[in-house]
């Protein structure tokens, strides 16, 4: 597992410079005041002025700082050391107070003790995690009575297709339902289709929409809402259109296939 997790944050560390400097992270429209937020999760998380809020895997920090410009309190977490480093960096070149704890999700109780009034996740998390449960149990550990968890997430069931041509199908290629880890080697990122990475190999675990809310169930969180999704803030394949900014749609299948889900719970 360490051999997984040490592969990963290489090449976390590594796309860290690489994406401060895309079009897609667009750092400089940010410095000069605007958000890195998504319409979906400002409308479903709602009012976070003078409220604490954790932001869990929070990269180079660029969504965590933009809560503090809505009011909140920050704190963002990430395993990468290099994204720690830049989100300090670029929360002090911006003027904002805000806190950063390098550490990877599973051993964040040992580093940090607090309870926040808002927990937050956002899209490309939960399949980095080898354990699910466990990563509830961390959730809800960080929730305030009272107070609650959110995450905008890519859709499991859209992770089983693959699709290499706009012209093309949409392929099953991976497993839907949990089980072993999955060896990904490849150049380019989200972020930038065409870079050329030293750090390829990655891994990474299948989850299921079930396993999400049984696991925060189980952590003692209660559902508020599950919400499902015909739109995505990225292009996962060839045969999509950008409808409007930061919104992507099959071109072909319609509104036939989930490709985000969101998620509140709050903790008694």
């Amino acid at each position: 597992m360490n051999e997984y997790l040490e592969a990963n944050r290489r090449h976390w560390d590594e796309l860290v410079p690489l994406h401060m400097q895309t079009r897609f992270y667009n750092v400089d429209a940010f410095k000069s005041g605007e958000s890195g937020l998504h319409d979906l999760e400002i409308a479903e998380v709602g009012d976070v002025a003078g409220k604490s809020l954790l932001h869990l895997q929070c990269h180079f920090g660029l969504d965590t700082l933009s809560w503090t410009r809505r009011g909140a309190r920050v704190t963002g977490v990430d395993f990468s050391p290099a994204a720690i480093e830049a989100a300090k960096g670029l929360a002090a070149e911006c003027g904002i107070d805000a806190r950063f704890v390098e550490s990877d999700i599973y051993l964040l109780p040992e580093k940090l003790d607090d309870q926040f009034d808002v927990v937050y996740t956002s899209y490309g998390v939960v399949f980095w995690h080898p354990d699910v449960r466990r990563w509830a149990e961390v959730v809800a550990r960080y929730v305030k009575p009272g107070g609650f968890f959110y995450i905008a997430e890519f859709h499991p069931f859209c992770a089983v297709f693959h699709n290499e041509d706009a012209n093309g199908e949409l392929e099953i290629r991976y497993p839907y339902f949990e089980g072993d880890v999955i060896r990904f080697e490849e150049d380019g990122t989200y972020a930038d289709r065409e870079a050329k990475l030293c750090n390829k190999v990655t891994y990474s675990w299948p989850f299921t929409i079930g396993g999400v809310v049984n696991s925060l169930i189980e952590a003692g969180l209660s559902i508020e809402f599950l919400h499902e999704h015909p739109f995505t803030v990225e292009q996962f394949w060839p045969l999509m259109n950008e409808v409007e900014p930061r919104k992507w749609v099959l071109r072909r299948y319609g509104e036939s296939v989930p490709l985000l889900f969101s998620l509140k719970a709050r903790k008694p």
